[in-house]
């Protein structure tokens, strides 16, 4: 063997040598990684055997399983079971933790406490209805004077409203006053005369008890002043001085407010709680932090097919005083 053949032949050595180095190398990389992969799994994160399949049940619920994986009618996939999750027979279901959690079930201690047992509704404050009055006058006349001249003026019970001329009225104090005028109870008076001014009196004295105004004493009254039959606001004014109104016609409407209305919606399932004498707290925006006391006097016999709430208890409840400015 000459010089150069013997060089060649330690070169091919070589690189024999590091190809094999380099195989072994990559065999331990390969090694090493697969290594963090398995301790990784979730076998041995977990610590446990893979559960055991039992079979695959009905998405529906309906009573049909199938040892295989399939699809009902609707095209759904069945259902795995695995051991420890099939039903026991005694009713009882089961809920994974992760639907409680997205369900927001929470559990507590059995314990003895007081429940809220307090129905709460929205309400609206309106208007006594028991205590709104009209003054209507039951004759024809013109309106002369007014002594309250707006809507929503507070006013006294026996405060003067305004002032009427009426012919009709003067006519009947008239025919009054002169029945009673006559000298018939003389000695030689008429009989049929007596009589005839006895039928008059009488028929103007009916005649002013219908209009609900009283005989005068004396000298007849032309101008009849109204006034208000109690305290309260004018709710509706339509009186303008110079006016002729008919008989029967609302000049005035005036609202007792002493006492109002909270019509409360309470929906049906909570109607068979509320009773009527029972006390109620009022809570309004216009007065935070204060509570007033009612009391419910009245169940509405309806019902809002809509809304499924009865229309409504109502309770009587004294507003605060208001402030004079």
């Amino acid at each position: 063997m000459n010089k150069s053949s013997l060089v060649l032949s330690l070169l091919g050595v070589a690189l024999l040598a590091a190809f094999g180095g380099y195989l072994a190398g990559q065999r331990h990389d390969r090694g090493d990684a697969a290594a963090p992969a398995a301790s990784g799994s979730p076998a041995a994160e977990t610590g446990q055997a893979e559960r055991k399949l039992l079979y695959y049940r009905n998405p529906m619920g309906l009573p049909d399983t199938s040892p295989t994986p399939k699809k009902d009618s609707m095209g759904m996939d069945y259902i795995a079971v695995y051991a420890g999750d099939e039903p026991d027979g005694e009713g009882a279901v089961k809920v994974s933790p992760a639907r409680l959690q997205t369900l927001g079930v929470k559990t507590a201690r059995a314990e003895m406490a007081v429940l809220d047992a307090a129905v709460r509704a929205v309400g609206r404050v309106e208007i006594n209805e028991r205590l709104i009055h009209d003054v209507a006058p039951r004759f024809e006349g013109w309106i002369e004077r007014l002594y309250v001249n707006a809507s929503g003026d507070p006013v006294k019970r026996g405060q003067p409203l305004f002032s009427v001329y009426s012919p009709e009225l003067v006519s009947a104090q008239k025919e009054l006053a002169i029945a009673q005028s006559l000298k018939l109870d003389a000695p030689g008076a008429d009989p049929a005369a007596r009589q005839a001014a006895q039928r008059l009196a009488e028929a103007a004295r009916e005649r002013l008890a219908n209009w609900q105004m009283a005989a005068p004493a004396g000298q007849a009254n032309s101008r009849v002043t109204f006034t208000s039959p109690a305290a309260g606001i004018v709710l509706d004014k339509k009186a303008v001085e110079g006016m002729r109104f008919a008989p029967g016609t609302a000049i005035y409407r005036i609202a007792d407010l002493s006492t109002v209305w909270v019509i409360a919606d309470v929906y049906e399932q909570d109607l068979q709680r509320i009773k009527v004498g029972q006390t109620a707290q009022v809570d309004i925006d216009a007065f935070p932090g204060r509570h007033f006391e009612a009391k419910v006097s009245y169940l509405y016999p309806t019902l809002n097919a809509a809304t499924r709430r009865a229309c409504s208890p109502t309770s009587s409840w004294r507003p605060p005083a208001r402030r004079r400015g």
